[in-house]
């Protein structure tokens, strides 16, 4: 049966052509949603960047239909279907690799950080007043006809980031949309900032220390995505924003210059965009207080290695370095520890010495022999030392260290037979103690 459903704002714009919204998943989850006459519209990013002809991540779907309407209407259509956030009015739809989030049209009755307490309703003027920034609040039809209850599209065109609202209600609802106020505006806005949020902002920030460490680190990720994450982490860390939750931050010209390399100086395979390196390259402290922001910000083991080995080096890398040198350095840290210290190291040199064509041939020779280089591997083994009389356990390990010095000294030259008549000598002059005989015992 049919029914009436109640007329939304008129629409004021309409998408151009979208390869994801004329995609057979997209179409046939609408219409499965649209069965018994259901008013369907896409929502949020995919809508926001639709209109900046930018790549679509997420497709998000909302419905005046109840959940356990929209579970039905899906099985009706065969499409199989996740109750992911039932109570908030959120199922996930899915057609093979893709995956449609699909929310009931909401009210909030309380707001208490990320839960709520909410009520279904079929306004969605009233839905899109709970969504953070104006340009987040629009919603397309199947038609593509944009509706825009905020004047997210204006704001969008200008570069405009603004709260739905009063941003300091907004901010104490949920802490984290001051974190995403600074992210949006890395990646939509243009200056200047509008001054009702910043000052939102500012006054809310010593309550960052609420949020939990995956959260922040969430919201600080995204935002080292951004094409200028630096120009806004000035301002963060101006305002105090920063200081509740990464205070060690404050290498913003390395920072800035890093970002320039990685995305506009050189195409190279291997060097793109990384917010792991842009972390470690912003941060001013030693391994103790590297380990502990990962601890902070709940990072995974490898994330807080690898930004721990990019903010305190394993290894000095310079412009004056010599190959042989760098040689030694990428068979110490690897190829990627290598290229992240060798760009991070350029980025610091530029910020003091300024561009200089003769420095950045030699940086590019650098990542060159990274791009390049071949692990190696010391030609003699453990069993070689034994079969010249060394005791197992660290004798063995003695002599090998000491081939290796002279091996690694040798620029990985020698072949097998050098480092086997090495390792002999170095057994016969008793360097790496523990050989058989040597005590007055056989050990036969």
């Amino acid at each position: 049966m049919m029914r009436l459903v109640p007329v939304a704002n008129e629409p004021m714009g309409q998408l151009s052509p979208q390869p994801w919204m004329d995609a057979p998943e997209t179409k046939a989850v609408v219409a499965a949603l649209m069965a018994d006459g259901a008013d369907v519209r896409f929502v949020g990013g995919c809508v926001r960047d639709s209109v900046l002809k930018r790549s679509i991540k997420d497709i998000d779907i909302a419905t005046h239909d109840p959940p356990e309407r929209v579970l039905a209407l899906l099985d009706e259509a065969g499409i199989h279907a996740i109750p992911t956030g039932i109570a908030h009015g959120t199922v996930t739809a899915i057609i093979g690799k893709e995956h449609f989030e699909i929310t009931t049209l909401r009210n909030d009755v309380e707001t208490f950080g990320r839960h709520a307490t909410v009520a279904f309703t079929d306004d969605w003027t009233a839905d899109a007043a709970r969504r953070d920034f104006t340009m987040n609040a629009m919603c397309a039809d199947s038609q593509g006809r944009i509706y825009d209850p905020f004047n997210g599209l204006a704001d969008l065109g200008a570069g405009w980031v603004r709260f739905v609202g009063n941003p300091a209600k907004r901010i104490d609802e949920d802490v984290l949309r001051l974190l995403r106020f600074f992210r949006f505006f890395a990646h939509y806005g243009r200056p200047p900032m509008d001054p009702a949020a910043l000052e939102a902002c500012r006054k809310a920030a010593p309550q960052l220390v609420r949020l939990s460490g995956e959260r922040v680190a969430g919201e600080l990720i995204r935002l080292l995505q951004a094409p200028d994450p630096a120009a806004v982490l000035i301002v963060m860390h101006a305002e105090g924003i920063l200081a509740p939750i990464l205070p060690e931050a404050c290498e913003f010209s390395r920072l800035k210059v890093l970002t320039w390399l990685e995305s506009r100086a050189m195409v190279r395979d291997g060097i793109r965009p990384d917010p792991i390196r842009r972390l470690g390259a912003m941060l001013n402290t030693d391994a103790a207080g590297a380990k502990a922001i990962g601890e902070r910000l709940k990072l995974s083991v490898a994330q807080t290695t690898r930004m721990t080995a990019i903010a305190v080096p394993r290894v000095a890398v310079d412009v004056a370095m010599e190959s042989r040198a760098a040689r030694r350095a990428l068979r110490k840290v690897g190829v990627d520890e290598f290229r992240d210290l060798i760009l991070t190291a350029w980025a610091a040199h530029r910020v003091v010495n300024g561009a200089r064509s003769a420095d950045t041939a030699r940086w590019s020779q650098l990542l060159d022999l990274a791009d390049h280089w071949q692990p190696v591997q010391l030609p003699v083994r453990g069993a070689d030392a034994l079969a010249l009389g060394v005791h197992r356990g660290p004798a063995i390990g003695r002599a090998l260290a000491e081939v290796d010095r002279w091996w690694e000294e040798n620029d990985y030259q020698p072949g097998r037979d050098e480092a086997l008549e090495k390792l002999r000598a170095v057994v016969g002059a008793g360097l790496a103690g523990g050989v058989r005989g040597h005590s007055g015992r056989s050990g036969r």
